[in-house]
């Protein structure tokens, strides 16, 4: 066994780089009163040393861990992980660490899960998850750190990062009804998560507003599955040509599923989806989708959250994007009547 040996101290950097240990974290902490070639001759030597500040210290002498949380749901939905890695680059990129956790939908799983959060004394905390009746609890315990939910909510205020989910759905059944379908069915992701609501309300009064009435929608929980599920559903209605699912993980379910029933896509139906990952391109066929980026999101919720740190008075404003139509195989006109 090798003899376990210390890694360098910020002493052991002082004395390499020929100036005081305040210096050195006069340096790390980003001091505006040190001369430019002390403060490169210093980074030089921490990185010729391989030295890593010790985080628990430097809380305790600036109050901030340079730690930032990420809450996700306990899944291996593709966006949870696609989200995750934005954040984890955006808090790179801006000097901070990630401390990750998981939760189920309970109110006492997410209110836990962030508690955890703020007791490990990260700065601030992106939130990728529905808070459902936990929103009031989360307020209190992060009373005294930025917070930024991407799930489309507006439970904790204005402090929203993320796609138009309106605008997503819009373009969905749009491109479906411009293409001759009398009207579009939609396999609805869960009603809890306010992207999922806030598509379905959107495909609603799009069909509303074209004249066309809505058909009874069917709900899916993400999974390619519950897509799967509704899918055989759906491909037994002769009168379904058109389907707008809430995910592309959900519409490669509903392709299969109408694959199996004998119904040609997209000479028979017509199928989208909303995310545009990185399978979307390579399903049978093709599937058009909705693009939005999840590692975008996360980017945006750390520059965001790092922003409100540096200026706790800053007013945080909604911050929605608009996500982009992407055309490929599985849409085409409705089969010509018989």
């Amino acid at each position: 066994m090798q003899p376990f040996t210390r890694g360098p101290s910020m002493r052991d950097v002082a004395t390499a780089a020929g100036v005081s240990a305040q210096t050195i974290s006069r340096v790390l902490n980003d001091h505006p009163n040190v001369q430019e070639s002390t403060r490169r001759r210093v980074l030089a030597v921490v990185e010729e040393l391989g030295y890593r500040r010790n985080n628990t210290a430097r809380a305790l002498v600036t109050g901030r861990s340079k730690t930032i949380g990420v809450l996700t749901l306990a899944t291996n939905n593709f966006s949870k992980s696609a989200l995750t890695l934005g954040v984890e680059l955006g808090a790179r990129e801006a000097g901070y660490t990630v401390n990750a956790v998981t939760s189920d939908l309970s109110v006492q799983g997410l209110t836990s899960a962030v508690g955890r959060l703020v007791l490990q004394g990260v700065d601030g905390i992106v939130i990728a998850a529905p808070l459902q009746g936990a929103a009031d609890q989360v307020s209190k315990l992060t009373q005294r750190i930025p917070i930024i939910n991407t799930d489309g909510s507006t439970s904790l205020g204005e402090r929203v990062v993320g796609v138009d989910q309106d605008i997503a759905a819009v373009l969905a059944t749009q491109h479906l009804l411009d293409l001759g379908h009398q009207t579009v069915w939609h396999v609805a992701g869960p009603q809890e998560w306010s992207d999922a609501l806030a598509r379905r309300n959107s495909w609603h009064r799009t069909l509303h507003d074209a004249g066309r009435e809505a058909p009874p929608e069917l709900e899916g929980d993400w999974s390619p599955e519950s897509g799967y599920r509704n899918g055989l559903i759906l491909g037994r209605k002769p009168e379904v040509t058109a389907i707008f699912v809430a995910s592309d993980e959900m519409a490669f379910g509903v392709l299969r599923a109408l694959t199996e029933l004998g119904r040609r896509v997209p000479e028979d139906v017509s199928v989208v989806g909303i995310d545009d990952i990185d399978l979307a391109a390579y399903s049978n066929p093709p599937l058009t989708t909705v693009r939005q980026s999840f590692e975008d999101t996360g980017r945006r919720a750390v520059a965001s959250i790092v922003a409100q740190i540096a200026n706790p008075a800053l007013v945080s404003t909604p911050d929605l994007v608009a996500p982009t139509l992407i055309v490929r195989g599985s849409t085409a006109p409705p089969p010509a009547a018989d």
